[in-house]
């Protein structure tokens, strides 16, 4: 069930570049406290619609954001140089001066969780340049720049890409405490219907248009799956 305390809606939207229609006549809601997945193959527009929640691209339609909202964003990765010279601390403080809140959501996201203070952090992770960490270390370090301020909402475009399977459930896991330690709404593209299964309230089936909505147990059927990706689609089990 929907929340009666919607912080989006958005409806009748539609994204084009010149002739070409990237999205059509994408109408949902999301709720506080809910995790809304997007589904969808390859070119289907997710990030495009990202792109539009966030004001990046031109729209036709209704993107209406609760008042004051902060959104917070991670990209599906950071690409930087090996040897670009900012160290994962420099580029923390690029949006936060306090040592002390920096440290917090460092911790918040796994890093050292019942110390945080330690030698193991700062010499690994703080002091290390930026674009050295392993993959899930640098998700999780986007991830806690992305809660620096406190948001309301998270946008996560396939945030366990590049990023083994025991890192990828980490990070789903500690999305989903997050959630619940700081009454964050959610919004994830991802691939892995499982994940969907298992994390989020609501899904959109994706290809340009909408192909279907609701909750997953009900509306990822074979069906529906066959129309989002073609026949030979594999329906996921999963745990109700």
């Amino acid at each position: 069930m929907l929340s009666n305390h919607p912080i989006l809606k958005v409806k009748n939207l539609k994204v084009q570049f010149g002739r070409h229609v990237i999205l059509d006549d994408l109408s949902f809601t999301v709720g506080e406290d809910e995790t809304l997945a997007i589904i969808g193959p390859n070119g289907a527009g997710k990030t495009v619609l990202f792109k539009a929640l966030l004001g990046l691209v031109p729209f036709t339609g209704e993107i209406n954001w609760q008042p004051n909202l902060k959104i917070g964003y991670v990209p599906q990765k950071l690409v930087l140089p090996r040897d670009l010279p900012l160290t994962t601390w420099e580029f923390m403080k690029l949006k936060e001066k306090d040592p002390a809140k920096i440290y917090q959501v460092l911790a918040d996201v796994g890093f050292a969780k019942d110390k945080p203070h330690t030698d193991h952090l700062k010499k690994h992770i703080l002091d290390n340049k930026i674009g050295v960490l392993s993959g899930g270390e640098a998700q999780r370090v986007l991830i806690a720049f992305a809660l620096l301020g406190d948001p309301d909402v998270m946008l996560f475009d396939e945030p366990t890409t590049g990023v083994d399977l025991s890192a990828e459930e980490t990070i789903y896991g500690l999305l989903h405490k997050l959630q619940a330690k700081q009454k964050l709404a959610l919004i994830l593209i991802s691939h892995e219907l499982g994940i969907v299964y298992k994390y989020a309230n609501q899904v959109i089936c994706l290809n340009k248009e909408r192909v279907c909505y609701g909750v997953p147990r009900e509306v990822l059927n074979k069906e529906n799956l066959e129309k989002l990706y073609g026949a030979d689609v594999t329906l996921y089990p999963h745990r109700h």
